[in-house]
């Protein structure tokens, strides 16, 4: 396999930015106790009979019980299984939460939390959400007649004129997805609950992972996860989480859990597990490392903008300071050029790999009106911004002086076909 670093020898653009080490000022600090609770929490050696330090995987699909209806707590594997438990444990301690449930998919916890309503009822929705989100809400949600109105959630009057009497969820992304807009999670969920106390506010906070923000602290009653990406953080785990603090919340999303079969293998339970050790660690390399990219391509002469809530430029940055810990490693920018240019700078990529998904320890890099947001409808994509020249990063763990290299290459190479 080719050597894809620099072995020292990086150009002097690539240089400039290396000492940086981030704008990082500003933020929030990072959550005391954190590393703590994702090793320990959950993970009690006690409750196993081996006394095991590390949980072990347990794939029983069925419990013996001691008499009909009297259980050690597990009966049935799709109801509840030893190593997901240890997992939704530490998953809620993350985000102080109280209670949390693990899915098959980020998408399989979305699904579940719409199961709590019924025909009529109306779903206020981000304009811009990861697209597998949007196509559920729109080809799924609206068939079975459930409302739903996609808005803009920086504008608060907005928020506040579109909830109706049947309202009965909110969900938002803050960061958005793929532009990057920040929400102000308090804002939205002091103005919900007190337009309507039975609305239930749901972030989706992938992006971001507890490690730098936790929505239930800015009043949010679900905060929801692909755990897939930063979470898990190894690119070879599919599954959701939904954290939350309310008990009746908690009971309902636990009966339509089982009821409805969206869980997690065991083996996946113990891979996320496993990874939350390492959160904190990669979370704080993920925001170093994207906000000396960030600055990079905002100083280069190809890039027309960067979305990157790190950034003073960004619209929102105020806001991200005022509820984050700094930002991730998955952030937009627009491309000078069309889509012939911004296939070519993804295809000449080495470092940066052309694929979907985000969060791993691995830069990924892709088109989002072709990939992640091609199920949405093209008027719409145009109207939001999704254009072709709209290129998303994942900047990953990496040396950063080779992921500059590396987009230097592929702007060198769009700026030849340019001149042709």
């Amino acid at each position: 396999m080719a050597d894809k670093s620099t072995n020292g020898h990086h150009n002097s653009a690539a240089e400039k930015y290396l000492d940086l080490n981030g704008d990082l000022d500003g933020f929030q600090q990072a959550p005391k106790g954190f590393a703590t609770k994702a090793i320990h929490v959950g993970q009690e050696p006690e409750q196993w009979k081996s006394m095991a330090v590390v949980p072990p995987i347990s794939l029983s699909t069925t419990f013996k019980q001691y008499a009909p209806a009297q259980h050690t707590g597990f009966e049935y594997a799709r109801s509840g299984n030893p190593t997901r438990k240890c997992l939704e444990t530490c998953l809620a301690s993350l985000d102080n939460g109280k209670y949390g449930l693990t899915f098959a998919s980020g998408l399989g916890a979305t699904t579940c939390i719409i199961t709590m309503l019924k025909t009529g009822d109306h779903i206020i929705a981000g304009d811009d959400l990861y697209g597998g989100t949007n196509r559920l809400f729109r080809n799924l949600a609206l068939p079975m007649g459930i409302e739903v109105d996609f808005i803009d959630y920086t504008n608060l009057e907005l928020v506040e004129k579109s909830v109706k009497s049947n309202t009965k969820l909110m969900w938002l992304e803050s960061p958005t997805n793929p532009l990057m807009k920040v929400c102000d999670i308090k804002k939205l969920s002091d103005l919900a609950h007190k337009l309507k106390s039975d609305i239930v506010v749901v972030v989706d906070n992938t992006f971001l992972t507890p490690y730098l923000q936790r929505p239930l602290e800015l009043g949010a009653d679900i905060v929801s996860y692909s755990l897939t990406k930063y979470m898990n953080g190894h690119s070879d785990v599919i599954m959701g989480a939904a954290i939350m603090n309310n008990e009746e919340l908690y009971e309902r999303l636990k009966f339509l859990q089982n009821s409805t079969g969206i869980v997690p293998s065991p083996f996946d339970c113990y891979q996320v597990n496993r990874s939350l050790k390492t959160l904190d660690i990669r979370m704080e390399k993920h925001k170093k490392n994207s906000i000396i990219v960030a600055k990079f391509l905002e100083s280069h002469a190809m890039v027309e903008k960067v979305l990157h809530p790190g950034l003073k430029s960004h619209p929102q940055h105020e806001t991200a300071l005022k509820q984050t810990g700094g930002h991730s490693g998955v952030f937009s920018f627009y491309l000078k050029g069309g889509y012939e240019d911004s296939c070519l700078f993804l295809k000449t990529l080495e470092v940066f790999t052309l694929a979907e998904s985000l969060g791993g320890f691995e830069s990924l890099a892709e088109l989002p009106s072709v990939m992640t947001h091609a199920s949405i409808p093209a008027e719409i994509r145009a109207e939001l911004g999704i254009t072709d020249n709209l290129i998303r990063l994942s900047v990953g763990l990496e040396d950063p002086e080779d992921l500059i290299f590396d987009l230097e290459k592929a702007f060198a190479a769009v700026a030849k076909q340019q001149k042709k």
